[in-house]
Order: structure tokens, then sequence, then C-alpha cells
């Protein structure tokens, strides 16, 4: 009964413990840095934000924005992912000269709370197809219709002008600055930095799942969340400039190891490169039809080393390389900040098909140069007599042990005398004393 007693005591001494500890325990905001196009590497990292906000029981989840925008599928994960969050999240477009574009904006209008640096903008969210081309009239206004009901249901309680300049976005690709969002109450701040903004949210409301909450930012301890390795390094992926580098050396690797098979370097680099570039031509929108028009490169180029045209082959490779590239990157309608590089593109076909000139033009000098083998190529060798008496004896000539005769009418030769050959007769040399100096 005396145990029972005990421990119950002990058990009332930690829950009132616990209590005051976690009445005095300062809140917590995580921040994250969301810096680069709306893409599945971004998805996962904000999915490990919000996991990362719950667990450590977060008062607020920031999460800093700065993006030109991207594919609207992972965009409507990222909505789904922030509406369902049980930390209050809070979409802050920074720093300043920003922009939220296209998915972007979306994303911004779906935080439980949004704010925007000074000159930053937002908008601009008309979609587009996968290859970046503009959609028919049908496919548009489906995909209008689907990208302004998803963010409807959080723009509607701001007001009728929010939810018109939401909709003229879409419809309109409009774009506003931070002011001017902030005066149709389409955002809830703007607000000079981090500490600005956590500032204002303090004592702010928020509408969560489960009711409305009120944010603490009082003393608030801010914990920074960066991106992993591994998503830094998906997010690189999707460069379209970093895709077609990969792809460029992916093939021109494999074409190595398949032109002189036994080696494993080239290949193994070759089988990486295109690996990687085949996630990131995954992600990005692009046009397949010019994956033909690169393989046809690469085909005129392995054509002129093994029948060389002088390089005619090789310049009509260099040209189909860069059309390819171009026209699978370089769709018309696709945003810019997923177009590759017109001089990256120009100077990486001029550089392969220098390469593979090189290439053609030694092959065109071993076809031409006389094949060296056989004895005849020691005449005018010198070597060192080894045993000489008379007409006949031994010569050491670079490494090997030869018989030899001594040339008619030349001067005796004796051990250890320097010889020239002179001819090649069978198997024996026929040698003269060489002449000092």
């Amino acid at each position: 009964m005396k145990i029972r007693r005990i421990l119950f005591l002990l058990f009332i001494v930690f829950a009132a413990f616990h209590a005051a500890f976690a009445q005095g325990r300062e809140p917590i905001a995580v921040v994250l840095t969301a810096d680069g196009p709306i893409m599945p590497p971004m998805l996962e990292y904000i999915k490990r934000g919000i996991e990362t906000a719950e667990q450590r029981n977060a008062e607020v989840l920031v999460i800093q924005l700065n993006t030109p925008g991207g594919s609207v599928e992972t965009m409507l994960e990222i909505i789904k992912e922030i509406r369902s969050s049980g930390v209050p999240v809070v979409v802050y477009v920074s720093p300043r000269n920003a922009f939220a574009a296209s998915a972007g904006a979306m994303i911004t209008m779906s935080g439980h709370a949004s704010a925007m640096a000074p000159e930053t903008t937002i908008g601009a969210s008309s979609p587009i197809t996968s290859s970046g081309e503009n959609l028919n009239s049908t496919a548009d206004t489906k995909a209008k219709e689907i990208i302004k009901a998803s963010v409807r249901p959080f723009v509607t309680p701001r007001g009728e002008k929010a939810v018109e300049l939401a909709e003229a976005m879409v419809d309109e690709a409009k774009a506003v600055t931070a002011d001017e969002a902030l005066e149709v109450n389409l955002i809830d701040f703007v607000s000079d930095d981090l500490e600005d903004l956590l500032q204002s949210l303090n004592g702010f409301t928020v509408q969560m799942e489960d009711g409305p909450r009120t944010i603490n930012t009082e003393n608030i301890k801010v914990q920074t969340l960066n991106i992993s390795f591994i998503e830094q390094l998906l997010l690189t992926l999707t460069d379209p400039n970093i895709a077609f580098l990969l792809l460029a050396i992916g093939v021109q690797a494999v074409l190595i190891e398949l032109s002189s098979p036994g080696g494993w370097v080239a290949g193994f680099i070759g089988s990486v490169c295109l690996t990687l570039a085949v996630y990131g031509l995954g992600v990005l929108p692009v046009n397949w039809f010019g994956i033909i028009f690169m393989l046809i490169a690469f085909v005129l180029f392995v054509l002129d080393i093994k029948a060389p045209t002088h390089g005619a082959l090789t310049t009509a490779g260099v040209a189909s390389f860069i059309i390819g590239a171009l026209v699978l990157f370089n769709s018309p309608g696709t945003p810019d900040f997923q177009r590759v590089s017109v001089p990256l593109v120009i100077g990486t076909g001029i550089f392969i098909g220098l390469i593979f000139f090189g290439i053609m033009m030694i092959a065109l000098r071993t076809l031409h140069n006389p094949a060296q083998m056989g004895g005849e190529t020691y005449v005018g060798k010198i070597g060192t007599a080894k045993t000489f008496e008379g007409e006949a004896g031994q010569v050491q000539v670079e490494s090997e042990l030869w018989s030899a005769e001594k040339a008619p009418g030349s001067e005796p030769i004796g051990k250890g005398d320097k010889i020239e050959v002179v001819e090649v007769r069978g198997l024996r040399l026929i040698v003269k004393k060489k002449q000092d100096g």
C-alpha cells in the first residue's frame, strides 16, 4: 500500500515538473530556405521541414521562398502538404528582389499565413505544357480551372479583391509587387526580414484543420533546417545546363568505351552521367524530338573516324548536335529559367567536334604511314659489339642480341666497339664500325 502511494506521489511530482518545464519552454520557429524551381526535390525538402516542425512541436514553420516557378503537379503536392500540416506554415517571399512566380505564387497563397519582403513580386501563374509550350484552348481552360479551384478555398476568406487578383494571375499571367498584394489582402504582412516577420506574427491567428490557432513568437527560438546534400544534388540536376552537360559527356564517354572496349573508366563515367541526365530530363519540360538530332550527331562523328571525309561529317555532326540540344531544351514557350544556355550549347558542340576531328586526323596519319615492322627497322641503328673475330660476331642492338657480319670494305670491329647497322639479311645484321663523333 505504501509503495502504491509512493509511486502515485512520484507520478504527481513528475507530471507537475513536466508541465512546468513545458510551460517555461521557449517556442520554436523552424525556418526553411526554398530557393530554386518547384521540382520534386523541393517537395521532399518541404515535406521534411513539416515533419521536423511537427516532431519538435514548433510554434511555426517559415518557408523563405524565392522561385521562378516549376511543375504544376509538384506545386499541388506542396499545397497539400502545407494545408495538412499540424504546425502553422508561413510562406515568406524573400529576400529583397526575390519573386514567387508561377507555381510559387500559388504556394505563397496556400500558407496559413503569407508575407513578402519589400521589392519582391508575385504572380504570372499561367500554366504551360510539360514540353514548355502553350496549352490548346480546351486544355488551357481545364488547367487554369484546376489551379484556381486549388487555391480558392484559402483565398476566398481574404476577400473578393484577393480572389480577383489570384484568378488574374492564372488567367492573365498578372504579377504584382508586395505592396500591391498587401493592399488587396492577398498576403498578411510586408516584412523587412525574418525577425520583423516573427514580431508581426506574435498574437496573429491562423485557421488550421482543427480550428483557429494563435501564434506566439515572444522569445521564440529560430532553428534553421538547411536543404540536404541529396536534395540539393537532385535540385541541381533539374538545371537544364547541368542536364545538357551530363548528357553530352555521358554519350561521348560511352562511345569511347564502345570504340576501345576492354577498359572500364569511360564506360563507368558515361553510365553515371547518363543516369543523372535521365533524371533531369524526366523532370524538365523537354521536347524529346531533339534527342534524335543529338544521336545523329554522334553517329556522324563515329562515321567520320571510320571512313574519314576530311571533316565534312564532323561539321554536319556539330550542327546536328547544336540543333538537337536547342530543340530538346528550348522549345517555344519554355520558361527562361528552364532553357539551356545557347553559348554553352554552341561551345560544347564545337568542343566535341574538335575532339572527334582530332581523332580523325590521328586515324588518317596512321592510315598513310607505312607499317614499321620487322628487322628492316634496325637499319641505321647503333649497337655494341659483344664478340667479334674477323668478319663475324655478335652485336647488341637496343635490347636484342644479333648475329652480325662486317660490311665489305669497312674497318675491323673489335669487342666493345660501337657499330651501325647497314643492312639486314635474314637473321643476320650487316654492320660497320661507328666512327666517333
